[in-house]
């Protein structure tokens, strides 16, 4: 039993590094057009633009080691399968199940690698590789705008933009928190336009169709709602070039769980947050989804075309992630609980996985 374990692992460990090697070299590529254009238009060393490039690696991990998964499991076990020596070890009286613990395990010890990867080391990378970007980076005061980050390097005003394209800004947060515990100001606007201001680092913002809070004349503790067609505020940039805030994905664990209660105080919705949170545990335990479920189908396919068993992987990794997406959109919009909602792609892929090892183990 042992010489079969050490000669599968043996099988699995080429594919796994091939395909790691090769998944991360094509996200790579995908970021060589806007470094490109740091060297030639922004006038950047290359050795900055080279610190850049080494950032996006750890960043990548948590897609691709994933993926690698993956296509290693459905790689090896469809060419066993193909050369009927899945058969051979079934004939000799060895259960599929055998075989089957070994890959959970190895599937735990990956998920809690990349959840290490993912509560700290990505983060890091994220974050570190933003600081560089924006110091070679680039001169513009409205790169201190970044879409899906909390935005509270001006003065008694926290920011969350949901999307931005181009000067085009779609569903605007601002917060205004007020001093002696009173309640929050919140300006909301479905779409905005922002406008640098010449020679100075200043943005000028343009709300359309959003809701305000304005005091109540006759009760100052207390406010009204005021709908707005347009609304024009100026933003001071002093503080925001002096400093990168951290979004979500460049947070640690333990920073989103100590950010989220400071901002409940200030009445500021956190499902960004926790969506973020559950998202980076949910995506660390995807690596043992995918071991679970590449097994059964490598097996249950018997092909041993490698274009067809990647293509098959690839399909399999992009209705997780499709569905994971989905599920992070409900959730950062604070329409459905995050907790429950982030771990839907996994319960729902984890119950097809289980069922197809069950009945593949029973045969």
């Amino acid at each position: 039993m042992k010489i079969l374990r050490s000669y599968i692992l043996c099988e699995c460990i080429f594919p796994f590094f091939l395909s790691l090697g090769v998944l991360t070299c094509v996200f790579l590529l995908g970021n060589l057009i806007q470094l490109a254009n740091l060297v030639i238009n922004k006038g950047v060393s290359i050795v900055l633009v080279g610190k850049v490039f080494l950032l996006y690696i750890p960043v990548l991990l948590g897609y691709t080691l994933p993926i690698s998964c993956l296509t290693t499991v459905i790689l090896t076990f469809s060419r066993l399968s193909a050369d009927n020596e899945i058969l051979a070890i079934r004939a000799s009286g060895i259960p599929l199940k055998t075989i089957l613990f070994p890959l959970m395990m190895l599937g735990i010890i990956m998920s809690f690698i990349l959840l290490i990867l993912n509560g700290g080391v990505i983060p890091y990378a994220h974050h570190q590789q933003r600081i560089v970007l924006k110091d070679v980076g680039i001169k513009n005061p409205t790169a201190a705008l970044e879409a899906g980050s909390f935005i509270n390097a001006f003065q008694d005003q926290i920011l969350f933009i949901y999307r931005i394209e181009g000067n085009r800004m779609f569903n605007i947060r601002i917060y205004q928190p007020q001093p002696d515990g009173k309640p929050t100001h919140t300006i909301i606007a479905k779409e905005g336009e922002f406008t640098p201001v010449p020679g100075e680092d200043k943005i000028k913002l343009k709300l359309m169709n959003g809701t305000m809070d304005q005091p109540n004349p006759n009760n100052p503790g207390s406010f009204y709602k005021l709908n707005f067609q347009n609304y024009f505020m100026t933003l001071d940039l002093t503080q925001a070039a002096q400093e990168t805030d951290k979004k979500p994905k460049s947070m640690t664990l333990k920073e989103i769980q100590k950010k989220i209660p400071e901002m409940e105080k200030l009445f500021v919705d956190v499902a960004p947050l926790k969506t973020e949170y559950y998202r980076k545990i949910t995506w660390s335990f995807s690596t043992l989804i995918f071991v679970l479920i590449g097994f059964p189908l490598a097996v249950i396919t018997h092909r041993r075309e490698k274009s067809v068993n990647v293509l098959m992987a690839i399909l399999c990794a992009a209705v997780y992630y499709l569905m994971s997406l989905g599920c992070e959109a409900l959730s950062i919009q604070n329409i459905t609980p995050a907790m429950i909602t982030m771990w839907t792609p996994n319960l729902v892929t984890g119950l097809v996985a289980l069922t197809l090892n069950y009945r593949l183990c029973a045969l």
